[in-house]
């Protein structure tokens, strides 16, 4: 993250003497690198902010780049679990950070918000290839500072694409590897034209058969951006999208269905035939639907203004549109036609069909910020605002056993449409009171607007029909930062800060939670108060960093462990919980050519008296640990480079986690320890900047384990027994490999 743009402007130097550019150009030239760093300073930390962060340089990025999903990528920060349901880091990715799951976790680029206003999640696999076309990444910890979109209430990943170059040249890259993975990418970049002009273009193709049978994926993206430089401005508009078609693997596998089909197999899309070359252990035969995927189309548009009025006032500006269409399709066997009551399919009880379900989305919007810097002070103030719509509907593609079939193809079954206005407006301050000593101020008022209705796609066996939905709620939040930075010397700095941030539902929570977790209640927003206090330390040879956290919530929506028809893990508010912890990290260099270290995390996450909801009866369970949230984290690496030669040996561990908020033994995910390694050499040519040639050994000590999972218990009792537990799994590859070309011209 050291880049900063100075790459672009030394570049401009060298360009602007090629083609005898006047003085003047070349300051233009200068100030690129000026106005470059403004499109991230609204959502990002700084040395002198006091919060807890840690960034991923260009370098970083583009050395881990062999096709896998950026939550791969995100997993070298700290307190970062990434999960995956194809066992290879590819399609159906997500991350966990401090144990907060991914609807808490904002995600933005270049300040724009990317969850989904709906579900608040990043789907990583909707934006293939996103690695490929990002500069750099921030991931702050906790509440971190006001942004745009949902609240961070674990944390908050800041992107931005990457610079521009002012030189002609481009790069191009093949993968292949283990389970048929492969990656094919363009890119090119025009150079500066006319003193003015920058154009810059990629495509990617990736697909990969996955490691868990079928786990197929194929995506194909896009990035082009174009800037306009003039003196003190800079305008660029950047698109940037693709579509991703997965095969549904959601569903996981259970531990028993492991032992008898082997850790590849999951059932989605299975059905039974009465011959077929598929046979199960007690000698049925079974057949799969080959088109159970999930196809989705997302294009992203920013259109970003920056412009410097003098040394002390700049200002930045983003318009931006996304636009989503998608579809998942599915064969469902012997399924409950009570379940598509609206379509009056006769008095047949179970029938074997094939749906699809359908979303289109728009979501525009603006966001702007102004920038007041002297010598002591540095003051940001602005806001955002966003329109959301996505209606959201289903349609049988196919149906056997009931009269007239036909009739029923392309029928909609459920249909219903949600709304949502987000705003926000804030002011940062940051103020050097005395040498060393710095005060940080940050207030955030936040407008939410959410509307729902129509029928939703589940049907309500306590009323006997389809459920209805009407929501239609507004929330005002204020959201307040504050904390205090001191250096002691050049290399020792003491901060501390306490923040306070609130969240509101998301549509599954208001949607299906009385369904699936056993609750009437409508979901509350939750609020969260965020203390930190952490040391730094910083010499030429070492670096090391001390955070402790302790994350106070009120009516918190944490996991029951159960997932919806969807595979949307399903919340419920907990009046009182808490996630407290230390985070350690250590990096020391002891020759240029070699650096180790690593971080770890050691924390508590529990809820206060918390209640168990079985088969509707109430258990009292006292302070139980909140699922999905382990108690220690670590990661540790060996990083050797000398003569274009690297090799960075990396291991992380992850401690056991609860799938529920039970605190059962049987309802667990094992703690696992995966360690990769990744070779590269790059040799410099006269025709080639240069040719990259990497390796990647992905679980190299062979573990078998499951990165994710979800279960439950669906009758009372405080035995495994009496329970009835279950539980499902997603285990991830043994030792597989990816190898890589990277050419740069």
């Amino acid at each position: 993250m050291k880049r900063n743009f100075l790459t672009l402007a030394a570049a401009a130097l060298v360009c602007g003497s090629a083609t005898a550019a006047t003085a003047a150009d070349q300051t233009d030239s200068l100030s690129v690198h000026e106005i470059g760093q403004i499109e991230v300073h609204a959502t990002r930390a700084s040395k002198t902010t006091p919060v807890a962060y840690s960034e991923l340089s260009q370098g970083d990025i583009e050395r881990n780049n062999y096709g896998l999903d950026i939550p791969s990528v995100l997993a070298l920060t700290p307190s970062m679990i990434a999960t995956n349901e194809t066992g290879i880091g590819i399609g159906g990715t997500s991350i966990r950070l401090r144990g907060t799951d991914a609807t808490r976790l904002n995600v933005t680029i270049n300040g724009v918000s990317m969850n989904n206003p709906d579900s608040h999640s990043m789907y990583w696999y909707d934006t293939p290839d996103l690695i490929s076309a990002v500069g750099d990444i921030q991931v702050q910890r906790g509440a971190g500072t006001s942004t745009n979109g949902t609240g961070a209430f674990g944390g908050a990943v800041n992107m931005t694409t990457s610079s521009l170059s002012t030189e002609f040249g481009g790069d191009a890259a093949l993968t292949y590897g283990s389970y048929n993975t492969n990656k094919q990418a363009v890119h090119i970049s025009s150079g500066l034209m006319g003193g003015h002009w920058l154009l810059d273009a990629r495509l990617t193709h990736i697909g990969s058969d996955g490691y868990v049978d079928r786990g197929s994926t194929d995506l194909k993206s896009y990035m082009f951006q174009g800037a306009y430089y003039s003196g003190s401005t800079m305008v660029k508009l950047v698109s940037f999208g693709g579509k991703a078609r997965t095969y549904l693997t959601y569903n996981g596998v259970s531990k028993e269905d492991m032992a008898l089909y082997g850790r590849r197999y999951h059932d989605s899309g299975q059905y039974s035939t009465s011959d077929g070359p598929f046979v199960l252990a007690d000698g049925s035969h079974v057949n799969y639907y080959d088109d159970q995927t999930d196809n989705y189309l997302q294009i992203n548009n920013q259109l970003i203004v920056n412009h410097k009025f003098n040394d002390r006032w700049s200002l930045n500006a983003t318009g931006f549109y996304t636009y989503g269409y998608g579809y998942y399709k599915q064969y469902k066997d012997d399924a409950w036609i009570m379940g598509y009551d609206n379509l009056d399919l006769g008095a047949v009880e179970q029938a074997d069909l094939i749906r699809s379900k359908i979303m289109r989305n728009h979501l525009g919007g603006l966001n702007a910020a102004a920038f007041y810097s002297v010598r002591n002070l540095d003051l940001a103030f602005g806001g955002s605002y966003s329109y959301y719509t996505c209606p959201h509907w289903g349609t049988l593609n196919w149906i056997e056993g009931v009269d007239n079939a036909s009739l029923y193809k392309d029928k909609i079954w459920y249909d219903n449409s949600a709304r949502k206005s987000d705003a926000n407006i804030f002011v940062k301050a940051n103020w050097q009171l005395f040498d060393g000593f710095r005060l940080f101020g940050d207030l955030q008022y936040r407008y939410v607007h959410y509307k729902a209705w129509g029928t939703n796609d589940n049907y309500d066996w306590n009323r006997l029909e389809m459920q209805p939905i009407d929501v239609n709620n507004t929330y005002h939040f204020f959201n307040p930062h504050a904390g205090i930075n001191y250096d002691l010397s050049k290399h020792h700095t003491l901060y501390a800060s306490f923040a306070m941030a609130h969240r509101e539902p998301t549509r599954n929570d208001f949607t299906d939670r009385y369904l699936f977790a056993q609750t009437q209640e409508e979901p509350k927003a939750e609020v969260l108060y965020d203390y930190e206090v952490g040391y730094r330390l910083s010499y030429d040879m070492v670096e090391a960093g001390v955070n402790l956290y302790y994350m106070n919530y009120k009516n918190q929506l944490v996991y029951t462990g159960l997932v919806n028809d969807g595979g949307d893990n399903l919340n419920i508010n907990v009046p009182k919980s808490y996630r407290r912890g230390v985070e350690l990290s250590l990096a020391v260099r002891p020759a240029k050519w070699f650096t180790l270290g690593g971080n770890a995390t050691f924390s508590q996450n529990r809820i206060k008296n918390y209640q168990d909801n079985i088969d509707g009866v109430v258990f009292d369970r006292g302070e139980t640990t909140i699922s999905y949230s382990p108690s220690a984290m670590a990661s540790a690496f060996l990083d050797f480079h000398a003569a274009g030669f690297e090799a960075v040996l990396r291991t992380q561990y992850v401690g056991k986690q609860y799938l529920t908020n039970g605190g059962y033994k049987d309802l667990t995910l094992d703690s696992y320890c995966v360690t990769n390694l990744n070779l590269a050499y790059t040799l410099h040519t006269k025709t080639a900047k240069s040719v990259r040639f990497g390796v990647e050994i992905y679980n190299l000590f062979n573990s078998l384990y499951c990165s994710n999972g979800y279960g439950g218990s669906w009758l009372e009792g405080d035995t495994i027994a009496d329970r009835g537990s279950w539980a499902c799994y997603f285990p991830q590859a043994p030792l597989h490999v990816l190898a890589n070309v990277t050419v740069k011209f």
